[in-house]
């Protein structure tokens, strides 16, 4: 099994990992065959049926991860799999939209179904709460930006689903940015002290500071930092940050941020709302697969 390097350029352009995906599928399809049976299919259908699936929105919402279905369906069927895509990653469907066809045996297309739809419709899910904060605060100048609070092993495919959604991504992991939280300071001994020491061994990295108070955020500008995280302020106190770091500071609110509040709070000046919902809490896009019989065009052989 391995992918076809269309299927590699697929995931490439869209800023994944092709070997970190198959992976992925490779688990994922260990989990589901056990000892490599899928023992109804075999017992059910002829080993030469040939037939289409085609993967149907149920419900409308933003559709993503077709380079990934694309892929758990090629190490299914040994590359034998001829794919469709009607639609594109981070399109809008409808309830009745086609998505993909896969024409292939019988058996393999029942074999993949679970694990395809099971990404398929996570990140479709993931990418459709997105787009409703996008469109809560369209018209201000915030952005809508994820979290670290992902599923164990599915964190490069959850923020490539946000982007799809329209949103931005934060920093993917531990590594490659700072962010000063509360244990940080009090293990530091303060704001400054501890904006300092991330500061003095590794200069070249990105130092954000959660502040949960104004004064906090006074004590973070007057130490230089200019990524401040709001942490669970109100409308009033976020207005107060911004008047008061006047544009010397990027500022992020965050915590017991909720739709129907999502424009209020970015009306306030802030450059961006971090949702970890996005993530950890985003319900899947029902996404189905309906099975048809192959049929040779006219005049084939």
């Amino acid at each position: 099994m391995t992918l076809t390097a269309a299927t590699s350029a697929a995931l490439a352009a869209a800023g994944l990992d092709p070997q970190r995906v198959e992976r992925l599928i490779v688990t994922a399809l260990d989990e589901d065959l056990g000892d490599g049976l899928d023992i109804t299919s075999l017992a059910t259908v002829p080993f030469d049926a040939e037939g289409v699936a085609d993967f149907v929105a149920r419900k409308p919402g933003v559709v993503v991860g077709l380079p990934v279905v694309r892929a758990v369906l090629e190490l299914v069927t040994d590359d034998s799999v001829v794919i469709t895509e009607h639609v594109a990653d981070g399109a809008k469907v409808a309830a009745g939209d086609l998505v993909l066809s896969a024409r292939a045996l019988v058996r393999a297309l029942l074999t993949a179904e679970r694990t395809s739809l099971n990404i398929l419709c996570h990140l479709s899910g993931i990418a459709t709460v997105t787009r409703e904060w996008v469109d809560a605060v369209a018209g201000t100048s915030a952005r809508i930006l994820d979290t670290r609070k992902t599923n164990p092993g599915l964190r490069a495919l959850e923020k490539y689903a946000v982007r799809c959604g329209g949103g931005t991504n934060k920093r993917m992991g531990l590594y490659d940015a700072a962010l000063i939280k509360d244990n940080h300071v009090l293990a530091a001994g303060g704001v400054a002290e501890a904006f300092r020491a991330v500061r003095e061994l590794f200069p070249d990295v990105e130092v954000q500071v959660e502040c949960d108070t104004v004064e906090q955020v006074r004590e973070a500008i007057e130490a230089g930092a200019t990524f401040l995280l709001l942490d669970n302020m109100g409308v009033d106190e976020l207005r107060a940050s911004v008047s008061l770091v006047a544009g010397r500071a990027e500022l992020e609110a965050t915590g017991g941020l909720s739709l129907d509040r999502a424009r209020a709070v970015a009306e306030t000046g802030v450059d961006y709302l971090s949702v970890g919902a996005l993530t950890h809490s985003a319900p899947v896009l029902d996404v189905g697969v309906d099975l048809r019989p192959y049929e040779l065009p006219s005049g084939g052989d």
